[in-house]
């Protein structure tokens, strides 16, 4: 699944052939991404030029030179592809945007789960979205401010998007490794010190992030210190890593390393 890294890195792999590109035409392969995506505003695309591209959490923004924004999100197992002239479709093309020389832009995804949507310039997208964790304005205030009045388990709280924004599975994982605490730990008991030893796991993490598209990642034994190691010795203290459904998801910690950072945090 693609999370903040992958939807930030698509956003600059496309961007030198779509940003200051004229749409001229536009084309949806599957019924699914239509009903998203209809022939009016389809229609209303058309000779709008790309101005600037934004990510807000895994929330991608098409800024076009009528005010209007095309908003996309991946989901499950979208991704962006190029399609230069002459050239094929790639496989499970879903959407296809063809600009004034003739490149195209592909969204490919399996699942056919991924979004499109045009929002004109008197009705921008609403997106219930908290902090991102790359903004410069997030660190352990912010992060002890969100997290104070939630009562919640600590990893399920951090997915929640109205929280902060573009957090998933793994990175959660991830940082609350990194930050030695425990994942079902409720939300609003952690001291200032934790939340500064959260806050800049959080950051640390994304920024470590693998670049490349997900699916063509290394193993996760090779990329992660946790996440999808069960049974696999920490790599801190060398307990053994365990894994519980949280939310419908797999958390993975180490017991060990929690009641560690629990102590430090007091």
């Amino acid at each position: 699944m693609p999370e903040l890294p992958e939807v930030a890195d698509a956003l600059r792999r496309i961007n030198r052939f779509v940003r200051g590109r004229t749409i001229v035409a536009v084309s949806t392969h599957h019924p699914s991404v239509a009903r998203h995506l209809p022939p009016a505003a389809r229609r209303r695309l058309v000779g709008r030029t790309v101005t600037t591209l934004q990510r807000l959490g895994k929330h991608q923004l098409f800024h076009l030179d009528d005010g209007s924004v095309l908003l996309a999100h991946f989901r499950m197992t979208g991704d962006w592809a190029i399609a230069r002239p002459g050239t094929a479709l790639p496989p499970f093309a879903r959407v296809v945007f063809t600009f004034d020389d003739d490149v195209r832009l592909v969204l490919v995804d399996p699942r056919v789960l991924g979004t499109i949507t045009h929002h004109p310039a008197d009705a921008p997208p609403t997106l219930d979205l908290g902090p991102d964790p790359l903004s410069r304005r997030f660190g352990a205030a912010l992060l002890a401010e969100q997290l104070r009045s939630r009562r919640g388990p600590l990893k399920t709280v951090l997915l929640d998007q109205r929280v902060i924004a573009g957090l998933g599975n793994i990175y959660v994982a991830e940082a609350l490794w990194h930050a030695q605490l425990d994942p079902r730990r409720a939300s609003n008991t952690l001291h200032a010190t934790e939340c500064a030893r959260l806050a800049h796991a959080i950051q640390a993490v994304l920024r470590a992030a693998p670049g490349g598209r997900y699916w063509e990642r290394q193993t996760s034994d090779e990329l992660w210190q946790v996440y999808d190691r069960e049974g696999e010795p920490c790599r801190r203290c060398g307990a053994a890593i365990e894994r519980f459904t949280q939310g419908g998801r797999s958390t993975y910690f180490c017991e060990r390393c929690s009641r560690e950072g629990t102590r430090e945090g007091t």
